[in-house]
């Protein structure tokens, strides 16, 4: 199966110049934890929600005013439409990321992520497994 087929394709995603509070209301707004941010429809960074958790409000900057360019992680992993789902899966327990932007031609198409993986009868193992190896547990500094 390939991510074209189970990606998700109404996308939501923010400018270098959008505020940190813009993004927090979208995330809210779609109930999501990631955006892309884009260039026009070029991928250039993603934020998550942890982002906005410890680069941003753990700092004690100001969400109104700082910039999404200030936190984003720059040159995300991008897959194509036409890879393989459990090759993404892969990818995803690798790189201890939850989503992928899915890319064609330069042009963000969707984002695909582990729920997605989940939901499909025949990959929900590989899901299983890459969530294991993403979310190995840390010892708190205390």
């Amino acid at each position: 199966m390939r991510v074209k087929e189970i990606m998700t394709k109404s996308i939501a995603s923010l400018n270098v110049e959008d505020t940190v509070e813009h993004a927090a209301q979208l995330m809210k707004e779609h109930n999501i934890g990631s955006l892309p941010v884009c260039n026009g429809e070029k991928v250039i960074g993603i934020i998550t929600d942890r982002d906005i958790a410890l680069r941003s409000t753990a700092e004690g900057e100001n969400v109104q005013k700082q910039t999404v360019r200030d936190i984003m992680t720059s040159n995300p992993v991008i897959v194509s439409p036409e890879i393989d789902a459990q090759e993404a899966a892969r990818i995803m327990s690798e790189r201890q990321i939850r989503r992928l932007p899915v890319v064609e031609n330069n042009n963000l198409v969707g984002i695909v992520s582990l729920g997605d993986i989940s939901v499909e009868p025949n990959l929900g193992h590989n899901a299983g497994k890459a969530l294991s190896e993403i979310s190995e547990p840390s010892t708190p500094n205390i």
